[in-house]
């Protein structure tokens, strides 16, 4: 279940606002200047499925954003718990970082989380298929895809070379609670 939770920067153990409702997710967020909106991920896609054949399922709704949001390209990653380096790859994404443009994701399965640090606030927005982000060039956030991950994205860019990550070299990625989906259902 796509989830919002809204922490204080200072304090990791105590939110301020926890939802699953897919209207307040948009509506706070977007007060932040997030794009977050609920798509359609209901086309069939068999596990061996590669990424034209992702592209081409989800042709419609991504050759609309391209237009509305100015992206020049989108490319699909698949990552399950078979792919190679998995501690590596999830390390990668889980220091705060920005970019000079913005980052928007479409999960076509699976789920991960997006830690959105802005306004002395962090915003962890556990995204499921379905779910749509888009966070803006510059803002600092992380992702944790956690520790068995298992998920399909398109992902869109502005620039044909793709997102460079600018490490912000705050530590306070640290300090909040890493994306464990067992743990989220729970709550």
């Amino acid at each position: 279940m796509s989830d919002l939770t809204v922490y204080l920067e200072s304090d990791a153990r105590r939110p301020e606002l926890r939802t699953s409702d897919a209207a307040l997710i948009a509506a706070h967020l977007a007060h932040v200047g997030i794009l977050y909106e609920r798509w359609n991920a209901d086309r069939p896609l068999p596990a061996d499925s590669d990424a034209d054949a992702v592209l081409h399922a989800y042709a419609v709704p991504i050759e609309r954003l391209k237009q509305a949001r100015r992206f020049l390209t989108a490319d699909v990653v698949r990552v399950t718990p078979q792919t190679d380096g998995i501690a590596a790859l999830r390390a990668k994404f889980l220091d705060e970082h920005t970019h000079d443009e913005d980052e928007a994701r479409f999960f076509v399965e699976g789920a991960g989380a997006f830690y959105i640090h802005l306004k002395a606030r962090v915003f962890r927005v556990v995204c499921e298929a379905g779910d749509l982000l888009s966070i803006p060039a510059g803002t600092p956030h992380w992702f944790d895809m956690g520790p068995k991950p298992c998920f399909t994205t398109i992902r869109f860019f502005g620039r044909a070379d793709g997102w460079v990550a600018t490490l912000t070299g705050d530590a306070i990625a640290a300090r909040f609670p890493p994306f464990e989906p067992e743990a989220v259902r729970a709550a």
